[in-house]
């Protein structure tokens, strides 16, 4: 970081305010943190809200959590900075971390539902391909294990089953912009819920849409195989909330399950929707 260090403290306790004046914590929820050096970390510390957080609260740690500086409060570093040193660890281009619980992305972690890919330009761009991680219990190294070896150069966002969200980034800024767009998107998923319908952007689209990210400096493993329908098999579950059945293909680039076509022919749908009416028909009659 070149910015000195009572600047970053600053930071960090701004967007803490900004976390929790969106509600994406709730009592002392949550946590952040920056990296300010090869091995130190500036994080939150434990119990305290995000929204009253003051320079002189935050904790300096090294790469194994270990206090370096003497807190002038008496304060810990965060109960969950294990997850977030395993990042730092695992990806030298990280300066950031953020884990919230941001309700309209919380929504889908309950569920256990992972967000699908190929619906919203916005979310493919800045998002791209997100990890669902199995649940762990909160605060123990097997939280970090459930999805560090998913992550890649390019991923910016975990969502933790029965949990919350991880929000990384080059510096805090863009790791907060990370977590604001990841709620709005799951916000707008939820609202097309309501709607009964959504449309997926087709492989053609997909492929174009990674070219437009590529040219933004932003990379994403999936273009090497948008082409061939590389959507993964995380759309299934949000797909079947709409009593749709993506058709299932295989990718060749490694990346597993893919789906393609959003519903089958016009016949086999003429036909479901006739089962239904003759279900409904009788039912009437009896």
């Amino acid at each position: 970081m070149d910015s000195p260090l009572w600047k970053i403290k600053q930071q960090v306790c701004e967007i803490g305010h900004r976390i929790w004046q969106r509600g994406y914590c709730a009592g002392n929820e949550g946590n952040h943190s920056v990296r300010i050096g090869p091995d130190r970390i500036l994080c939150t510390p434990t119990g305290m809200s995000k929204g009253f957080m003051e320079p002189a609260d935050l904790c300096v740690i090294d790469l194994e959590g270990k206090p370096v500086e003497k807190n002038a409060r008496g304060r810990t570093p965060t109960s969950e900075v294990l997850v977030h040193l395993a990042i730092y660890r695992k990806l030298d281009n990280v300066e950031a971390v953020i884990h919230s619980h941001p309700p309209h992305a919380v929504a889908f972690c309950l569920a256990n539902i992972p967000l699908p890919e190929g619906i919203h330009p916005e979310a493919e761009v800045f998002l791209g391909k997100t990890i669902f991680a199995k649940y762990a219990t909160i605060g123990s190294p097997a939280v970090p294990e459930t999805f560090i070896n998913q992550l890649t150069p390019n991923t910016n966002t975990v969502l933790m089953a029965n949990h919350g969200s991880i929000s990384i980034g080059g510096d805090l800024t863009e790791a907060y912009y990370r977590l604001e767009i990841l709620d709005n998107y799951c916000k707008q998923l939820l609202l097309t819920r309501q709607l009964g319908r959504v449309n997926v952007l087709d492989n053609r689209q997909m492929a174009d849409l990674l070219k437009v990210k590529e040219r933004f400096g932003l990379s994403d493993d999936r273009a090497a195989c948008a082409k061939s329908g590389c959507i993964g098999a995380e759309n299934e579950q949000f797909l079947a909330n709409f009593g749709v059945q993506p058709m299932t293909a295989e990718c060749r680039c490694g990346c597993g399950d893919v789906r393609g076509k959003l519903v089958g022919t016009d016949a086999e749908f003429e036909k479901m929707v006739r089962a239904i009416t003759d279900q409904i028909m009788a039912s009437m009659r009896g």
